[in-house]
């Protein structure tokens, strides 16, 4: 069904459909937008079905149809209100009659840029909050007090600000405080979904920063809270405590690579110098493995992905010794073990440069080194050897074939 004949069945029964949300956000940015949802005002649940029969009902507290619109499986709710009766983002008693209007059913919504909608009827873009205008001024507003209703818009507007790289008013980061006390209550794979968006922006640091100045870092992100106070030797780390120091390592990873799973290594490298006692400082010896406790709890908590646990594990035990390696066959374990990391050559090398600030030769050269030990193989061992000493002997060739790849590339 085309957009067009979905507006008129509804404008015929003296209904109004629009566009709401985030696609008006971003066709207001010149951004390319993502699925459209549709909000209904004016029309009765019962003469929505007889018009549309093969609309999916999948709301349950209130009417939010699934129907095909030119081509695409879209959402189709009905304007409502909402009075806050409960904790968290289901504690709500909602109202949703023809009486409801748009600017009610806006009002309830987080952000000003997140409050407009697009009649479909006659395309005008229906502004009542001043979202236009935030946008312009490259801003993330609150709508009212209702923004603090579900406590994870305050991690929402952290990681659009990230996102967009809009700054944050001083209302809404009061706001955003007095979100604190329901936040700790929330799912915490809510949490998780918000900073993998952050992660994705082009400065997720931004995210975490946002989140420190409205009070919520200790209760969304322990492990970065733990981070901040922790000194560091400043003739290597003249940026600051280890938070500033994760924080710079984060956005230097994004600018190198867009994966994610390489992002959240880079992110957790240090999470064990949030542990490190107060009179060790500012030096953080053994760092590396309290690192893996604070992943591990942390996994615990909010169930990370698997592929992130694996690469962040493996950084979090290499990314001081990789530097410093100088021995061929620690050397050679070491890039043997890469393929098992999560990681790409790439990927490791972004974490590594962002964190020393320049790569050893054997990194540089990775890829072509494990190439020429990978060509060894165990049908080319001595007759007469079997099992683990088959093993043994492709090794000791490895990291021979490293060597020699090795004075190659030192030339």
């Amino acid at each position: 069904m085309k957009e067009e004949e979905f507006a008129a069945k509804l404008k015929a029964i003296g209904a109004e459909a629009y566009v709401v949300g985030g696609w008006v956000r971003d066709y207001l940015r010149g951004a390319k937008p993502k699925d459209k949802d549709y909000l209904l005002c004016g029309c009765r649940e019962e003469d929505f079905t007889k018009l549309f029969p093969k609309a999916k009902k999948v709301g349950r507290s209130f009417p939010v149809y699934l129907l095909r619109i030119e081509g695409e499986s879209c959402e189709v709710a009905f304007a409502r209100r909402e009075r806050k009766q409960g904790q968290g983002y289901r504690g709500f008693a909602v109202d949703f009659g023809t009486e409801v209007t748009l600017e009610e059913d806006l009002y309830r919504r987080d952000t000003t840029m997140n409050s407009m909608a697009l009649r479909l009827s006659d395309g005008e873009v229906l502004d009542p909050y001043g979202g236009r205008a935030d946008i312009e001024a490259g801003r993330i507003r609150a709508v009212s007090h209702h923004f603090r209703d579900d406590p994870v818009r305050a991690l929402r507007a952290a990681r659009q600000s990230a996102e967009l790289g809009f700054a944050i008013t001083e209302e809404t980061y009061g706001y955003m405080r007095e979100c604190g006390k329901e936040l700790a209550g929330e799912p915490q794979e809510r949490l998780l979904e918000e900073m993998k968006k952050a992660l994705a922006s082009e400065a997720p640091s931004i995210f975490f920063r946002a989140l420190q100045r409205a009070g919520l870092l200790e209760t969304a992100f322990p492990e970065f809270a733990a981070l901040i106070g922790k000194t560091q030797p400043e003739a290597f780390h003249p940026e600051g405590d280890a938070f500033e120091h994760t924080m710079l390592i984060v956005d230097k990873v994004a600018g190198d690579t867009t994966s994610l799973t390489s992002r959240f290594a880079g992110l957790a490298h240090d999470l064990g110098k949030g542990t490190t006692p107060e009179e060790m400082l500012p030096h953080h010896y053994g760092h590396e493995v309290r690192g893996l406790d604070v992943l591990a709890d942390w996994n615990q908590r909010m169930t990370l992905p698997k592929e992130w646990m694996k690469a962040a594990a493996f950084v979090i035990k290499e990314h001081m010794r990789a530097p410093r390696l100088s021995k061929a066959g620690k050397i050679a374990a070491l890039l043997l073990s890469l393929g098992q990391s999560g990681l790409s050559i790439a990927e490791f090398n972004a974490i590594i440069r962002a964190d020393h600030g320049s790569l050893p030769i054997y990194l540089e050269e990775a890829e072509q080194l494990i190439s020429s030990m990978l060509e060894i193989s165990g049908k080319e061992a001595p007759k007469g050897l079997s099992g683990p000493e088959i093993g043994a002997w492709m090794f000791s060739q490895q990291v021979q074939a490293l060597k020699r790849g090795l004075r190659s590339a030192k030339g």
